[in-house]
């Protein structure tokens, strides 16, 4: 089966391994989650979903970032930001694809998880970070409610008093704190990262098949009677009605001046 063409992302796998690694792929942009990206996603999802041999798959960021977050470069104006429902579709169906793919993933969190980057981190099985890895979801600074249905993802990972917190401060907190959270399941030096999450990805591959498949499945579905993802559907109308609040436009105007200038 051949690999699909993707431009902001690599999947590297040799044929009849049962370990890959899905790599944002924009090192120059600290892996800015864009247009591009979110919908090249799910494509890499699907491949790796028809891909019998892969077990587990490893996500991780190229460079010096695991992902930034949005790419404000494909909204840098507030004409551009008051018309959110490709961004919040996009960014739904990426997290969506990534949660409910066959394999078990291993996300590998290394150097800025920001905001998009960060539900992208949630969506994976487990999650590994390395010792100078800096959360943040900037979202209500820029004047917009966190989207792509992250709240009920984060709810269901952290709980709703720690939710609210870290989404409406958009304070910074660091693996220490992510780690006792339970958002993460290990902390390791980071030059250790990489090879604890393949080494762990190989663990999982090691497996049957079918019982990782089964776990991950019935995990999943009791999560979604908790917090499902799919009720965040209208997103972009929420995002769409913020950037109708006076407030929320200046806000965001600020927000966007700070980083363009």
């Amino acid at each position: 089966m051949r690999k699909p063409r993707l431009t902001t992302l690599r999947v590297l796998h040799r044929a009849d391994e049962p370990v890959a690694t899905l790599l944002l792929n924009r090192p120059e942009r600290l892996n800015a989650l864009s247009l591009d990206m979110l919908r090249e996603i799910p494509i890499a999802c699907r491949w790796m979903n028809e891909t019998v041999a892969i077990k587990a798959v490893v996500v991780r960021g190229a460079g010096r970032a695991f992902s930034a977050g949005f790419d404000l470069n494909d909204f840098t104006t507030m004409d551009d930001l008051s018309s959110p429902s490709t961004s919040a579709d996009l960014g739904r169906l990426a997290t969506e694809a990534l949660t409910d793919t066959r394999p078990v993933t291993v996300g590998a969190v290394h150097g800025h998880c920001v905001g998009g980057g960060l539900l992208l981190a949630a969506a994976c099985d487990l999650r590994i970070a390395s010792d100078d890895v800096r959360f943040s979801i900037p979202e209500v600074d820029l004047g917009i409610p966190l989207a792509w249905g992250g709240i009920p993802r984060l709810v269901r990972e952290l709980g709703p008093a720690v939710t609210k917190e870290l989404v409406l401060t958009c304070r910074p907190f660091g693996a220490d704190e992510a780690l006792g959270l339970r958002f993460l399941n290990r902390v390791v030096p980071a030059a250790d990262l990489v090879a604890s999450a393949d080494a762990l990805a190989a663990e999982l591959a090691s497996k049957p098949r079918f019982s990782l498949r089964a776990t991950k499945t019935q995990v999943n579905a009791i999560m979604n009677e908790i917090a499902g993802i799919e009720r965040n559907a209208n997103d972009a109308d929420t995002l769409a009605a913020a950037l109708r609040d006076p407030e929320s436009r200046e806000a965001a105007r600020a927000y966007l001046a700070e980083r363009t200038t």
